[in-house]
């Protein structure tokens, strides 16, 4: 069955009220989610079926993202780690691709002009259309007459006068159009993109910055349990992920690679630890991370009150399922592993931020500078060349 445009789907009011104006009148609208490490819900879209009647396709987004976040994104990064405008540039690049595989004519966004700071401004909006490559392409249905009409205005399939004009931060005259439809479930006005939060942003920040090429997985895995890194001058800095509960345990055994260790307490319930690449970690460095690990079990610590010096046993095991046996004394300190603050992080992104801005300026020198020598080689007569002195000139005293 052909469709008539696709819609990008975020899971929150504003994209429900959009594809819902647009059913409305008689479209056929296919939703698109994207997903990724920081955003998206793949199993939802039952769900969404049963609450709204919305077609929603699950679609990833993932490496794209990941590139967004590992590289320095054109646009910058918002206050914390969001990349927002470069990825809604990069999220209707894919939908465009995808309307076209599907052969519908339009892209809906549930876009309210003037709703977030950084990427709803009318200058951002249009900037974000045209790097995407879909100016003629792109409905906001929610405030479509605060714009110009669209092509698909144009030609009659959508409606115009059936659009809205919302403006603004406020959600009132969206909680009205709710319950003109009928929703019995309305979801929360947050973002939902783990981007924008600090704490997110201090588990991330190091993967840009030591792991040459980090992963989708990477990311996920960034998203779990207590995040520990150390790093020394000249030498590769080391990953261990700690888990909070049985939970955090289980997804640490799926997330673990060939290159990777699990390590657990042979004598003692508690969490397990994931030590990324740790089968070329050097011994001494393997010991001071698992001393650190078996600090955080509750058990490991109530002993420690009975028997200062204990020893703990700790079980290493490989992707192929080998293991080995270390006894180390826990390390309470916990200072060998640890992880960077907020302040830390942002320091080092607003230094990168001016590094990049002056990178910008002097690309953008050179490239006057041979505009201006390649215009000067092509119009030599317009060279001004040093004036001959006249010859009644008198001479000077």
């Amino acid at each position: 069955m052909s469709i008539d445009g696709v819609l990008l789907f975020s899971g929150g009011l504003d994209s429900i009220l959009a594809a819902l104006l647009l059913q409305e009148q008689g479209l056929n609208i296919r939703c698109l989610h994207y997903v990724s490490p920081f955003f998206g819900s793949p199993r939802a879209r039952s769900r969404w079926k049963q609450l709204y009647g919305l077609d929603v396709e699950i679609a990833d987004a993932g490496p794209e993202m990941v590139r967004l976040v590992k590289d320095w994104p054109e646009h910058g990064f918002g206050k914390v780690m969001n990349p927002c405008v470069d990825c809604k540039i990069t999220l209707l690049r894919l939908a465009k691709v995808r309307m076209e595989e599907l052969g519908g004519s339009f892209i809906a966004t549930g876009e309210v002009l003037g709703q977030r700071p950084m990427s709803q401004r009318r200058d951002i909006m249009n900037l974000i259309r045209h790097q995407a490559g879909v100016d003629d392409l792109l409905l906001r249905p929610l405030c479509a007459k605060h714009l110009d009409p669209t092509p698909c205005e144009l030609s009659g399939l959508v409606d115009r006068e059936r659009l809205l004009d919302l403006h603004g931060r406020g959600r009132q005259e969206q909680l009205n159009l709710a319950r003109h439809y009928g929703l019995t479930e309305i979801p929360s006005p947050g973002g939902g993109c783990l981007l924008t939060e600090r704490e997110n942003a201090r588990h991330y920040w190091p993967l840009r910055k030591y792991r040459e090429r980090p992963t989708v997985e990477d990311f996920r895995l960034a998203n779990c349990g207590r995040q520990l890194w150390h790093a020394e001058e000249g030498t590769t800095a080391c990953w261990m992920v700690v888990a909070r509960n049985n939970r955090d345990n289980e997804r640490l055994r799926a997330f673990a690679a060939a290159d990777d260790l699990l390590a657990g307490l042979c004598d003692y319930p508690g969490p397990i630890a994931l030590l990324r690449d740790g089968c070329r970690w050097p011994g001494d460095l393997l010991e001071r991370a698992c001393s650190q690990f078996v600090s955080y079990a509750p058990r490991v610590t109530q002993a420690m009150e009975q028997d200062s010096v204990l020893e703990v046993r700790v079980w290493l095991k490989r992707a192929d399922a080998s293991q080995s046996v270390l006894s180390v004394r826990p390390d309470t300190e916990r200072t060998f592993f640890a992880r960077p603050d907020w302040e830390e992080v942002r320091a080092e992104k607003h230094a990168l931020a001016s590094r990049r801005e002056e990178e910008r300026k002097a690309e953008r020198q050179l490239l006057r500078e041979a505009r201006q020598k390649a215009w000067l080689e092509s119009h030599p007569d317009r060279v001004s060349t040093q004036a001959e002195p006249a010859h009644d000139a008198k001479p000077r005293s």
